[in-house]
């Protein structure tokens, strides 16, 4: 795919690496050799391929985005994916975090709740083998190739659905960014044992909340 882009987007994949990427904790070669085998450029808008390569998040559409590179760099990074583990990616949105993961695992599921960023993935995706995209509700994950050995939510999460933890196996892993108590979002992983899963915060990274993953209103009288 590189060959299909210029050198000068070439040198900002490479930049984003260096100077993103690196000095912030994201620094298994294997990761760094996914983040550069991905052409970022061609999962974000067409007027903002410019902009591919800033350390900030890309808007796909009213209320979502595709990650800041450093903040699905830290997700990616902390997943030790390896490429037995079967991965389910919540809000693929344009399916970029998808095809990075696919560097790294054999199978994996994109699972995108819009119908509109389902085809643009579809279309994105559609020379990478090892990645499925399918379409319905985020909350409700994807039961149909469960049990997973990790999941990966690409956004922020409030709260974190049942249904979605059921679908993890005991001992997989979940990668999300988290908003917490003091409104900070934060990158953070769990290791489901025994059912439970506890999430513990790593790393500041932001992220916009998916859709179905906010807080439900409190009851007031």
């Amino acid at each position: 795919m590189a060959s299909a882009v210029s050198a000068s987007q070439i040198a900002a994949r490479e930049a984003m690496i260096d100077s993103q990427l690196k000095p912030c904790g994201v620094v298994s070669p294997r990761v760094s050799a996914a983040f550069f085998a991905v052409p970022r450029e061609a999962f974000v808008a067409a007027g903002r391929r410019g902009l591919a390569y800033v350390d900030a998040p890309q808007p796909l559409k009213p209320g979502r985005e595709l990650l800041a590179p450093l903040s699905l760099g830290l997700l990616v990074e902390h997943a030790e994916i390896q490429p037995n583990d079967k991965v389910l990616i919540v809000g693929t949105g344009s399916g970029y975090s998808a095809a990075i993961v696919s560097q790294l695992s054999n199978s994996v599921v994109a699972l995108e709740s819009d119908s509109e960023l389902a085809a643009e993935a579809r279309d994105n995706l559609a020379a990478y083998a090892e990645v499925r995209v399918v379409e319905g509700p985020l909350e409700k994950g994807w039961a149909e190739a469960a049990p997973y050995s990790l999941i990966l939510i690409d956004g922020a999460v409030e709260e974190l659905p049942v249904e979605l933890i059921a679908q993890l196996a005991e001992g997989g892993r979940l990668l999300a960014i988290v908003v917490g108590s003091d409104g900070v979002s934060r990158a953070a992983k769990g290791i489901r044992r025994a059912g439970l899963l506890p999430l513990e915060p790593f790393a500041e990274a932001p992220g916009a909340v998916l859709p179905s993953f906010g807080k439900a209103p409190a009851f007031q009288f």
